[in-house]
Parts: structure tokens; sequence; C-alpha cells
């Protein structure tokens, strides 16, 4: 995912734009031009850190001239208390920056510490824990990385990096085979290799799947952990299994340990508390 995370340096402009319009006047109105000082990022909270190198990239998109001293990295446990990084330079660039990178880093390292509570429960199984597409327009490249960051698997980026027939697909296609064998033609005749993944909903649809062929990984769509278990045998190893629907932290070691190969769980970037820490002045 390294190169599509990059991208999000396109997004920085706009921002600032949304943030700073015409100008900061609270800070223009009281800081001379010339005045230098430094900052500190203070954790407050126990988590997973991310965000610093998306960080680093904001001060300097902003002014060049800022110096950055990284002390703590992304993936690191932190505690309250932790100095993650100082910045010097002119005070003006400090405040016209601190709520913009407070905003990315605490969304980001909430992502990645919910992710890390995940993947932890996971640990023992062969399971991997999938973000999805529930994530916040605009910002969907830096909460996945916030998820690989914590420990997790990317699920397809968008729309255009996997086929996965959903519920709707497969109704609105006119079935099971129709959907999947469109699928393929469709990649045949415009030369892509995408991975297709289709969700079933209930055994008929599974055992339609499995007679037809010709996917990657089956998505048990709202399976109970006793009917997963039993549509991991019908499977018996010859596609990649995920399970989705209705899965919490309650229940997420239950579905693991029916040896499925995935969990995607929509609550890993949709509904996390970010994480707390400040920018002061030293």
């Amino acid at each position: 995912m390294i190169n599509e995370f990059n991208d999000y340096k396109k997004m920085i402009p706009l921002w600032f734009a949304e943030d700073i319009g015409d100008g900061d006047h609270t800070t223009l109105s009281c800081i001379p031009a010339g005045a230098t000082g430094k900052s500190q990022l203070i954790i407050k909270e126990k988590g997973v850190l991310a965000g610093v190198d998306v960080a680093c990239e904001i001060f300097r998109a902003f002014d060049s001239g800022l110096k950055v001293t990284v002390y703590i990295h992304d993936g690191a446990e932190v505690k309250p208390g932790d100095i993650v990084f100082d910045v010097e330079g002119k005070v003006r660039s400090l405040l016209q920056t601190e709520r913009l990178m407070l905003n990315i880093m605490q969304r980001m390292s909430g992502i990645a510490t919910r992710t890390r509570e995940y993947v932890k429960l996971l640990e023992g199984t062969k399971t991997k824990a999938l973000d999805t597409r529930k994530t916040t327009p605009g910002l969907r490249l830096l909460e996945k990385e916030a998820v690989r960051i914590g420990g997790g698997c990317n699920h397809r980026i968008g729309l255009f990096d996997m086929i996965l027939l959903k519920d709707n697909h497969v109704d609105f296609a006119g079935g099971i085979e129709n959907a999947i064998r469109s699928a393929r033609k469709y990649l045949e005749e415009n030369g892509k290799q995408l991975k297709i993944e289709i969700e079933v909903r209930n055994f008929d649809e599974l055992q339609q799947v499995l007679d037809t062929g010709g996917v990657d990984r089956i998505m048990l769509d709202n399976f109970t952990p006793e009917n997963t278990r039993k549509a991991v045998e019908m499977i018996g190893g010859s596609y990649e299994t995920e399970s989705s629907g209705g899965i919490t932290f309650d229940t997420l070691r239950q579905y693991a340990e029916c040896g499925v190969d995935y969990i995607s769980v929509g609550a890993l970037t949709h509904s996390v508390k970010s994480l707390d820490m400040s920018f002061k002045a030293i």
C-alpha cells in the first residue's frame, strides 16, 4: 500500500485551505513575524502511536524551515507523559500547523490502538484482522495506513483494486453463477488481473459458489460461529475465507477459532475514539 499511501500528500493543501482560509488572524494579530520557539507533542493516554510520518510531512509542507526531532516512531506503544517529537522554528508556523497535525495523529493513533487490541485477541490463530471501506471521505489512505501500523491488514483500498461481489451485485446480476461468470469475463476482456471475492448469505449460496468456482475468496456474511465452522469445512481450503457482519470484539476470537483466514471489522475505522495528546509550547 506504500505508493497509494503517499498519495495523501495531495490532500495537504486542501486541509490547510479548510483550516486557515484567508489567514489565521488570531496568530497574525499577536505573534510577531520573526518570533521563534519550540513545541512538543505530549501523549496523554495509553495507546499505539500512528501518524508521525504524516505529521512531519505536514510541517514540511507548511514551512520547510521547521526542524522536527522525533523520539518515538509509528507503531510504538505509548503512555501518558511520553514526548513524541519536538518542533522548532517560527511560532506562527507552529500555531498554524498545530490543529491539523493533532487531528491527523489523534485519529490515526486511535485506529492503530483499536486495531492492536483486535490483533492481540487473534494471537495463536491463523486469522488476520481486515479493515473495510467504512472510512472518512478524504482520509481513507491515512486510516488504512493506521490499521496497518496497528498490525492489521488492508482489504481493498477502493472499488478499483479488487472485485467484491456483494449481495446487491449478486441479486442485480441474476444470481451467484451469473455474477461470477460476468466478473471473470469482464477481467478477461479488459486485461485486468484482480482477485474476485464473493459474499454468501447461506449454505445454498455457498454451495452454488463451490459448484461454479472461479473465485479467490468467499465471504461468509452474518454466519453464526457454528455455521462458520461448518462452512469452512465445506470449503476445505479450496478458497480463502472471510467472516463479516455482526462480529464484535467479544465474539472475534470465537470466529477465528472456526478457522477463517480473515475477519473484516468495520469498527476499526468507523467508530474509533481518538487518542488524547497535546502540542505544547516549551
